[in-house]
This record gives structure tokens, C-alpha cells and sequence, in this order.
């Protein structure tokens, strides 16, 4: 009874320090994983001048508001930016989610034969491409692309790369689950949603995530397809302003005044801070579904 007694407190005494080194370690690494953010943040409020003699610093040695009003002059146009990239993120999340997990649904059934062709097809397409003329050409004569909200959706609708990981996901869901429901006369579209969805909620939450980062973050289409500045997504509209204010820098050197009263600097850092505020918001309200089970239910008997 007294070695089990003293064994019980080795035990906890090991996992008192255990937990003491993982608390130690896991707080070093959110150190240095924030910093690089904390960095950005401060040196958003820093004033350029500041920026320039002393560098970046954890706290601004001059607190200065001029980056976030030299984006906010015309606070509506940023508001409608904000309003552009919502709707594209939100019905360009949707609108993959479901493609993608109905094609990957498709590619992972034991029932169809050409599966594994079909994929590679897929699979190809990440290999080679048509070029970006050929695309852009298409895009802009064919499918009409020009200032329509339709060019910052649906070239990015279907990821192959998310599309071949949620397949390898529905692939490892037992087929006795499947073959149950078909024999309680489930087809294919309840079966798709009631057992595959269900089963797959983390892997959805993942590639979901994902795909919301791509459509919240792309630029590169609206520089294709948008010359309309009210159809500007955040990033786009973003980006526009920086160009502006290395134009105002390189205007005001020929001119001969000072650079520094134009906020290159601090602007570059306002502009993180705006496009990555709110995923960083968003992003622990997500987390739960990393971590949350894979399978729900039991396989019949």
C-alpha cells in the first residue's frame, strides 16, 4: 500500500513538471509566433519619422494615428471594400465547399470505377496549365469577365489541391457505413448529405478555412478583370493605395519636399492590420472543429 502510495506521488510529481515545461515552452512559442504581429501593430501606430531614425519597436516610441488616416480618408470607399470582400469570401466559400465536397465525394466512392482516372485529370491540371494569356483571353471573350463580381469567384472555385485532401478524407470513412444506408434505401444525394458531410466536419473546417483565406486575400483577379474602383476587393483596394502613396513619395522627391511626410512606412503596416484583423478575429471562433472528433456515429452491425 505504501510503494502504490509512493508510486501515485512520483507520478503526479512527474506530471507536476511535465506540465510546468509544457507551460514554459508553449508560452515561448506563442512568444515568438506573436511577435512578428505585435511588431506590425506597433509599428502601425509609430510615426514615419520615428520608423525611420530608430527602426521598429515593441512599443512606438512616437504614437502617431497618421497611417490609419491616411487609409481612412475616404472611410465609405474602405467600408465598401470591406462589403466586397465579405460577399466574394462568403459566396466564394460556399459556393466551393459545395463543389468541392460533392466532386470529392464522387472520386472517393468504392462504386465508381474511373475514379482514380478521373483524379488524376485533376491531378494534371496542378502539373501543367494553359499560361495566363490564354486564361486571361478566355476569361475576358468568352466568358465576359470584365468588371463582373463572377471574375473574383469563379477562377478559384475548386482548389484540386483541397478537392484530392477531402477525398483521401471520405475515402477513410468505412464503406459498411455507406452500404448500411443503401440498404435502407438511401441514394447517392442522402447519403452524400446526411452520412459524408457529417462524418467530414473537420476536414470541411479545415479546407473551409483555407478556401476563405484565399477569396478573403486575393488581389490578383480584381487586377485582371476589375478597372471599376467601387468593384475594388479590400486587398485590391489596399494594394491601389500603397501604389498611391509610393507615387506621392517619388512625386514629392522631384519636388524637393521631404518623403517623410508621406507614411510609406506605417501604411505598409495600417494595411496588415486592416486585411488581417478580422480572420485573426474569426480565427478562434474556427479552431474548435480542428480539434473536434472525425467520425459521429456507429458502424451497423
Amino acid at each position: 500500500m505504501e510503494t502504490q502510495t509512493g508510486s501515485n506521488r512520483k507520478l503526479s510529481s512527474d506530471r507536476r513538471v511535465f506540465n510546468i515545461i509544457s507551460v514554459v515552452l508553449l508560452s515561448l512559442l506563442t512568444l515568438f509566433c506573436t511577435l512578428p504581429f505585435w511588431l506590425i501593430l506597433s509599428g502601425s501606430f509609430t510615426s514615419q519619422d520615428s520608423i525611420l531614425t530608430d527602426g521598429y519597436r515593441l512599443l512606438p516610441k512616437i504614437f502617431s494615428l497618421e497611417a490609419y488616416q491616411f487609409l481612412f480618408k475616404a472611410p465609405e470607399d474602405m467600408l465598401h471594400a470591406y462589403g466586397v470582400t465579405i460577399f466574394v469570401t462568403a459566396v466564394g466559400t460556399f459556393s466551393s465547399m459545395i463543389v468541392t465536397s460533392m466532386a470529392a465525394y464522387v472520386l472517393s466512392s468504392r462504386d465508381f470505377t474511373y475514379r482514380n482516372t478521373v483524379s488524376f485529370f485533376f491531378y494534371f491540371t496542378t502539373v501543367f496549365g494553359g499560361c495566363l494569356v490564354p486564361w486571361y483571353i478566355f476569361n475576358m471573350k468568352y466568358l465576359h469577365f470584365k468588371n463582373n463580381y463572377i471574375s473574383l469567384i469563379l477562377p478559384t472555385l475548386v482548389n484540386v489541391t483541397y478537392l484530392l485532401i477531402l477525398k483521401s478524407y471520405m475515402a477513410n470513412i468505412p464503406e459498411a457505413v455507406f452500404e448500411s444506408a443503401r440498404l435502407d434505401g438511401a441514394n447517392d444525394w442522402t447519403i452524400y448529405r446526411r452520412i459524408a458531410l457529417p462524418l467530414s466536419k473537420a476536414g470541411l473546417a479545415t479546407v473551409g478555412l483555407f478556401i476563405a483565406l484565399n477569396y478573403w486575400n486575393d488581389w490578383y483577379a480584381a487586377m485582371l478583370y476589375i478597372d471599376d474602383d467601387r468593384m475594388y476587393p479590400l486587398q485590391y483596394y489596399l494594394n491601389d493605395i500603397l501604389n498611391k502613396s509610393q507615387g506621392m513619395m517619388n512625386a514629392a522627391a522631384r519636388a524637393g519636399i521631404p518623403s517623410s511626410q508621406v507614411p510609406s512606412e506605417p501604411v505598409k503596416l495600417a494595411m496588415t492590420v486592416v486585411a488581417t484583423g478580422p480572420i485573426v478575429l474569426l480565427y478562434p471562433f474556427l479552431q474548435k472543429y480542428f480539434v473536434k472528433g472525425v467520425t459521429i456515429g456507429a458502424v451497423k452491425g
